[in-house]
């Protein structure tokens, strides 16, 4: 059976990094980064947080290739901002494999660290925090969360594989 790991948080917090160093780790994985399938649409692009965005079509996409991914078996790492109506529809249409939901969060100077080693057109600055905060106050259970402030990325690899706490 394979595996559907899904890994959420604020911008700056690792989730390509981390989800990078999972998909590698498997024998036969497939990385799915949401923002490359959201950022797709060119002409009559709009930002996911205005309400006219393109999130109905960007999660069909999404679970049509997680679908095939998983059905060929291959483990699939999905990365994107997940909410928690996002993460029912999620158990609701892949109920035959294994998932891991993983918020990865920070403190603040640590994710303002992190996003400032980014390309300067792709910082989120001050964004990030307020993302943070967003993240804390979304109706999640605890276990979920994983704070990665004083882990280095191994720590936080071992941390998602190692732990069924992260199974929903």
């Amino acid at each position: 059976m394979s595996d559907l790991y899904i890994i959420t948080g604020p911008a700056g917090v690792g989730k390509s990094t981390i989800s990078k160093k999972i998909a590698n780790n498997k024998e036969k994985s497939a990385l799915i980064e949401g923002d490359e399938i959201y950022h797709q649409v060119v002409g009559g692009y709009v930002s996911a947080w205005k309400p006219e965005n393109h999130l109905e079509i960007f999660w069909k996409i999404c679970f049509d290739m997680i679908n095939t991914y998983l059905k060929n078996g291959y483990d699939v790492i999905f990365n994107y901002i997940v909410n928690p109506e996002n993460l029912k529809m999620i158990k609701n249409k892949f109920t035959d494999c294994k998932i891991k939901f993983i918020i990865l969060i920070a403190n603040e100077k640590e994710i303002l660290k992190r996003d400032a080693l980014r390309p300067e057109n792709c910082q989120m600055k001050k964004r990030c925090i307020e993302l943070l905060e967003s993240f804390k106050r979304k109706n999640f259970t605890a276990k979920f969360y994983l704070d990665t402030s004083n882990l280095t990325i191994e720590e936080t690899v071992q941390a998602i594989e190692n732990n069924d706490e992260y199974l929903v």
